[in-house]
């Protein structure tokens, strides 16, 4: 279908802000453009308590944010939740309005991670994070006031790729069991171009300069972009997985791999709720105060994790 008319408001107004010549953005300057993007977010959470902590990296410490809906359970499932931004930008205050809104639709108390970015830190630091910060939910669940039994993990754009190898290195690991997945507009594939990175790769909220310095910041040289680290649908055992939560909007550059996810689980075996939002552009869901199909995908989500905690 056509582009939503208020998704095309919002583009035409970015492009007229804009300069006329594209080229590749600072690392400050991508950060401070994703802090205003995540301005149009919006939450209806006022029940949505917060508490900050960190939790032990491997050398370091990483912080995150612990959400808790009122109608928490006493022993709540659990969502960790992987912000976007490229791996290069955001963070828990970016997506601070998304996180309470996913924990206030899904029930869950939800571990915001604070995981680290590059260039400061390159591949795979982020990982590192992101499986250190399941794998301590996991084992502190008790404390944090989660059920172990029913951990989501999941994420938005580039932290839907970590999300996704998350579960993909815990389904090797003997004694992490991962309930569901959430994968929001997931970024899943550098090794190919698909069509319709090359149909939007201009004008559509984050063109392909923005896709190209993001990585080029994140990944070191030599790193094979085939790798199922980077590219995570190049990954060939999938089987086993936790139930998939996948949703995709129909002009974003990163739809075709987050639909070709979508049909590898299902044809490997894995249990998948797939939506693909017509015309929705990248990043949707966290404009809630633009677009009202904002609110309607998070309370969607909502249902739907509800329903996997439960299985």
């Amino acid at each position: 279908m056509p582009l939503d008319p208020l998704a095309k408001r919002l583009l035409t107004m970015m492009a007229a802000a804009a300069p006329q010549a594209r080229t590749r953005p600072s690392v400050e300057a991508r950060r401070q453009s994703l802090a205003k993007l995540m301005q149009f977010a919006r939450t209806d959470a006022p029940d949505v308590t917060t508490r900050d902590g960190v939790l032990p990296g491997r050398d370091h410490e990483v912080p995150y944010r612990l959400y808790t809906p009122a109608s928490a359970e006493e022993l709540a499932p659990g969502f960790v939740f992987f912000h976007g931004g490229g791996l290069v930008a955001g963070g828990i205050a970016t997506h601070d309005r998304i996180a309470a809104a996913l924990a206030h639709a899904t029930g869950c108390r939800l571990v915001s991670v604070d995981y680290r970015l590059a260039p400061e830190h390159p591949f795979p630091a982020a990982i590192e994070d992101a499986i250190t910060a399941t794998e301590w939910v996991a084992r502190e669940a008790a404390s944090l006031g989660i059920d172990a039994d029913r951990l989501v993990v999941g994420g938005d754009s580039a932290g839907a790729t970590l999300a996704a190898i998350v579960c993909q290195e815990a389904a090797q690991t003997a004694g992490l069991a991962i309930a569901a997945q959430c994968l929001i507009c997931p970024v899943l594939d550098f090794e190919e171009t698909s069509p319709s990175r090359e149909a939007f790769a201009e004008g559509h909220l984050i063109d392909r300069v923005t896709i190209e310095a993001d990585l080029a910041d994140y990944l070191p040289e030599g790193i094979d972009t085939a790798d199922p680290r980077v590219s995570p649908l190049r990954a060939t055992r999938v089987a086993g997985l936790p139930t998939a939560i996948i949703h995709t909007a129909e002009y974003d550059p990163m739809r075709d791999e987050g639909n070709a996810y979508a049909r590898k689980l299902l044809a490997a075996g894995v249990a998948v709720e797939h939506v693909c939002h017509d015309g929705m552009v990248h990043n949707f869901h966290a404009m809630g105060a633009i677009l009202p199909q904002a609110q309607l995908v998070l309370s969607q989500i909502g249902e739907q994790v509800r329903r996997a905690v439960e299985r």
